[in-house]
């Protein structure tokens, strides 16, 4: 079932307004919780983690920055 524009839109919204805080905080939490890794390390988990966040939500993402294609022109 594909969302509509406005649907992405919102959830887009929504996503990057609350999910993304909180998957930030727990992301610092779990690396918290580990001693401290060495620097190169605690970087490139922070890295991953900075990247894996946006690979399953590409699809919602796509195309919201772009003219509604289902508006009429007026």
């Amino acid at each position: 079932m594909a969302l509509s524009y406005k649907t992405r839109r919102r959830l887009s919204l929504l996503i990057l307004v609350v999910a993304l805080p909180l998957y930030i905080v727990v992301a610092v939490t779990l690396v918290n919780l580990i001693d401290r890794p060495p620097f190169l390390l605690e970087l490139a988990i922070y890295i991953g983690l900075g990247v894996i966040w946006a690979f399953p939500l590409k699809a919602v993402f796509k195309g919201v920055g772009q003219a509604d294609p289902d508006a009429t022109d007026d």
